[in-house]
C-alpha cells in the first residue's frame, strides 16, 4: 500500500515538474514582451483620434484585452500548478517517516523508563478509554502502541538504532511516476495504460505537427497566403500604373475567403452608387463598364467597394452586416501592401533589379487607406504633385477648405507648416473658415507630421574609385524630425480603426529605366535594436583600415545619430558595367502623403583596370590577356541581356496597360472558377 501511494506522488511530481519546465519561462517571456509593449504609445491629440475610440481603453475594453485565449489559458495552468502543490504537500504530511522517540516526545537515546513514562503520559490523553475521539484512538493504536513497542523491545530499538527503522535494514525501493490506476494491474488497467502510452507519446506530439505543418503550409512568416503570393507574382507587371494596383491588390486570396451572402446584393448596389466616381470607369462606355465590373467575382466586387466605401469616407453609412467584412478588410491591408510592396522590388531582371512604378503605386495606396484618402485626389494641382490629398489628411479639411487656402499661395503641407504660428491661425481661423478648437487639431497633426531628411553615398573598401565588378557599399542615414520632438509615433489616422505605425521604404532606382538597385524597409520603433545595429554595421566596415580608437570614434557617433532620431541603412551591391548612371534615392513613408523625399545620386563606374584580389598591382592585370578577353566576352553577353530587357518591358507599355490588365484578370477569373 505504501509503495502504490508513493507512486501516486511521484506522479504528482513528475506532472508538476514537466508543467514547470515548459510553464516557467514561457511566463517569463510573456511577462517581457507585455512590459516592452507597454511603452506608451504617443499617438495624435487632435479631437478626431481622440473620438475615434480605438485609443481610450475603457474598464471593459482592458478586461478584454487581458481576457485572452492565451492569457486565461496561462492563468488556469498555475492554478493547476497550484493545487499540484498543495496535494504534494498533504501528502508529504501523511507520509512521514517513523520516528518514534519524536511520537514519544523524547530525546534521542533516551531510557526505558523515560520511555515508559512518556507512554503511560500519553496513554492518559489518547487511550480510547480516556478519550472516546475516534481520531485519538487511531493516533494512539497507529503510533503511539508502535513507537512504545519499538523502544521496549531490544531487538527492535537496536535496530532502529542502527538502521533507522524497527525491523532493521530496508531494501531500495523503486517507485513508478504513473496514477495509481495504472499500477493496480486487475486486467482492465493494462488497456489504460497503453492508451496513455501512445496518446501522450505518439498521438499528442503527431497531432500538433499536422496542424503546425498544415498551417505553416498556407501562410509564410507575415502571415500572408502562399496563394496571395503566388497571384501577386503573376499579375505584378513593370508598366503597373498606380490606378492599376488597385486590382492586383484585391486579388488577394484572403478576401476570396470572405463570405457571399443573398443579402449583400441590394447593399453592394447602393454602396456602388455611392462610390461610382471612384472606380476608374470610361464614361464614354459606362453601361458596358458597370456590366463588366459585376461580371466579376463576388467577392473582388465587395472587395473593391468596400476599399472605395473606406476611401471615399462612406464606411459610417455601410450596413452591419458588411461592418465585420469592412473591418477584416482594413486589417488585413497593411500585411497585404507590404508583400505587395516586397513583390514589386524583388529582383527581376539579370541585374538583379526590381521595379519602381509599381512599388511606388503601392506605396501611394498604401497612403491613402491609412488616411481614407480617395485615389483621385491625388491628381496634380498647380504647384502640388500630390493634389489636395496631403491636405485632406488633416482634420476637418474638405475640398471647399482646401480651395479657399490654395490661392494664398499654400500649395502643401509643408508650406502651412512654414507659416509662422500668427499667419498660420489667421489663415485657418478666417481664410478656412475652422473654428478655434478646430484649428487647434490642424496643429496637433502638423507637430505631427515627419520631416525626412536623407543622406546618401556609395563607395568601396580600400579603393576611391568605383569599377565595374566592384562590390559597392551603400551608407544611407534617414533622420526623422517632428515639431513636436518625437521620433516614435503613432499615425494619424481617426478613420482606420486600428493603430498604425509609420514605416518607411529607402528605394534607390534608375527612373528612366524603372529598375530598383535597392530596397530597404526602416521603422523608427525600436530604438534598442537600431542602437545595435547600427554600431555593429559600423565597426564591420570601419574595421579595414582602421585603429580600434577610430572604430570606437565612429560607433559612438553612429549610437549618438540614432538617439537623435536617424537609422542607418547599410547594404552592397555590385556595380554594373562602366558608365555614368544618374540615380534618384527614394524615401517613402506608407502612412501619410506628402512626405516622401527623394535624393539624386549621380554613380560614376569606371572601367575595369583591378582583377582578383583588390591587393593586386594593375601591371599584373595589363599583363594577363586572357582576364582582358574574358571581360570583354561578358560586356557583350550583358549588352545582349540588356537589349533582351528592354524587348521585354517595351511589351507593357501605358498605351497597353489597361488591355494587359483585363486580358491578366479574365485568366485569373477563369483559373478561380476551375
Amino acid at each position: 500500500m505504501a509503495a502504490v501511494e508513493d507512486n501516486g506522488i511521484l506522479f504528482s511530481i513528475f506532472i508538476l515538474t514537466i508543467m514547470a519546465l515548459l510553464l516557467v519561462p514561457y511566463t517569463v517571456i510573456r511577462l517581457c514582451m507585455a512590459f516592452t509593449k507597454k511603452r506608451k504609445d504617443l499617438h495624435c491629440q487632435c479631437s478626431q483620434c481622440l473620438c475615434s475610440g480605438k485609443y481610450r481603453k475603457s474598464i471593459f475594453r482592458r478586461i478584454s484585452i487581458f481576457l485572452t485565449c492565451g492569457n486565461v489559458t496561462l492563468m488556469l495552468l498555475w492554478v493547476m500548478m497550484a493545487v499540484l502543490v498543495h496535494h504534494i504537500s498533504n501528502i508529504s504530511r501523511q507520509i512521514q517517516p517513523f520516528e518514534p522517540f519524536d511520537i514519544l516526545g523524547l530525546e534521542p537515546g533516551a531510557s526505558d523508563s523515560a520511555v515508559k513514562k512518556a507512554y503511560r503520559r500519553l496513554s492518559i490523553q489518547y487511550h480510547p478509554d480516556k478519550n472516546p475521539d475516534p481520531e485519538a484512538h487511531k493516533y494512539f493504536v497507529e503510533f503511539i502502541s508502535k513507537a512504545y513497542q519499538a523502544l521496549t523491545d531490544p531487538i527492535s530499538r537496536e535496530n532502529f538504532e542502527k538502521h533507522g527503522h524497527p525491523d532493521g535494514r530496508q531494501g531500495f525501493q523503486i517507485g513508478i511516476a504513473l496514477p495509481v490506476f495504472l499500477l493496480t494491474f486487475d486486467g482492465g488497467s493494462g488497456g489504460f495504460l497503453l492508451l496513455g502510452i501512445v496518446g501522450i507519446c505518439i498521438l499528442l506530439p503527431l497531432i500538433g505537427a499536422v496542424i503546425y505543418l498544415s498551417r505553416s503550409s498556407n501562410y509564410t512568416g507575415n502571415f500572408v497566403m502562399h496563394e496571395t503570393l503566388s497571384t501577386y507574382y503573376y499579375l505584378m507587371k513593370p508598366s503597373l500604373a498606380p490606378s492599376k494596383v488597385m486590382d492586383v491588390f484585391v486579388k488577394a486570396a484572403e478576401f476570396m475567403k470572405m463570405p457571399i451572402r443573398r443579402s449583400d446584393d441590394e447593399l453592394l448596389h447602393k454602396l456602388f452608387m455611392a462610390v461610382r466616381s471612384e472606380l476608374n470607369m470610361d464614361l464614354k462606355n459606362i453601361k458596358s463598364e458597370q456590366t463588366k465590373f459585376w461580371k466579376q467575382h463576388p467577392t473582388l466586387v465587395k472587395t473593391e467597394l468596400l476599399i472605395h466605401a473606406h476611401l471615399a469616407r462612406e464606411s459610417a453609412s455601410l450596413h452591419p452586416t458588411l461592418q465585420s467584412d469592412f473591418k477584416l478588410m482594413l486589417e488585413l491591408a497593411p500585411r497585404l501592401l507590404e508583400e505587395l510592396v516586397k513583390i514589386a522590388v524583388m529582383p527581376r531582371n539579370p541585374h538583379g533589379h526590381g521595379w519602381l512604378r509599381p512599388a511606388v503605386g503601392v506605396l501611394e495606396l498604401s497612403q491613402c487607406m491609412t488616411q481614407a484618402v480617395p485615389l483621385s485626389a491625388r491628381k496634380a494641382i498647380t504647384g502640388n504633385s500630390e493634389g489636395i490629398a496631403q491636405f485632406l489628411q488633416l482634420p476637418h479639411f474638405t475640398e471647399t477648405t482646401v480651395k479657399k487656402i490654395v490661392p494664398k499661395k499654400v500649395r502643401s503641407v509643408q508650406e502651412l507648416q512654414a507659416l509662422n504660428a500668427e499667419e498660420r491661425v489667421k489663415l485657418l481661423t478666417e481664410i478656412a473658415e475652422l473654428s478655434v478648437p478646430e484649428s487647434r487639431d490642424v496643429e496637433f497633426v502638423l507637430d505631427m507630421i515627419p520631416d525626412i531628411k536623407l543622406d546618401i553615398s556609395c563607395e568601396t573598401e580600400g579603393e576611391e574609385g568605383i569599377q565595374e565588378g566592384d562590390i559597392v557599399t551603400l551608407f544611407a542615414w534617414i533622420t526623422l524630425r517632428r515639431r513636436n520632438g518625437l521620433v516614435h509615433a503613432l499615425t494619424h489616422a481617426p478613420r482606420y480603426p486600428f493603430h498604425k505605425e509609420e514605416n518607411f521604404w529607402l528605394l534607390l532606382a534608375d527612373s528612366s529605366t524603372n529598375e530598383v538597385w535597392i530596397s530597404q524597409k526602416v521603422s523608427f520603433t525600436n530604438e534598442a535594436a537600431a542602437i545595435s545595429a547600427a554600431s555593429e554595421a559600423i565597426r564591420e566596415t570601419e574595421s579595414l583600415g582602421a585603429s580600434s580608437k577610430e572604430i570606437d570614434v565612429a560607433a559612438r557617433e553612429g549610437v549618438k545619430k540614432v538617439n537623435g532620431g536617424s537609422r542607418l541603412v547599410l547594404t552592397k551591391f555590385r556595380a554594373p558595367k562602366e558608365g555614368s548612371y544618374n540615380l534618384t534615392s527614394h524615401c517613402l513613408c506608407d502612412s501619410w502623403i506628402g512626405c516622401d523625399v527623394k535624393s539624386a545620386l549621380k554613380l560614376k563606374i569606371l572601367k575595369r583596370t583591378r582583377a582578383g584580389t583588390r591587393g593586386q598591382a594593375v601591371e599584373e592585370v595589363a599583363a594577363d590577356d586572357s582576364i582582358e578577353e574574358e571581360v570583354e566576352e561578358e560586356e557583350e553577353e550583358e549588352e545582349e541581356d540588356i537589349q533582351e530587357n528592354d524587348d521585354f518591358e517595351s511589351e507593357y507599355s501605358d498605351d497597353e496597360g489597361k488591355e494587359d490588365n483585363d486580358d491578366e484578370d479574365n485568366k485569373l477569373k477563369t483559373r478561380k472558377g476551375k
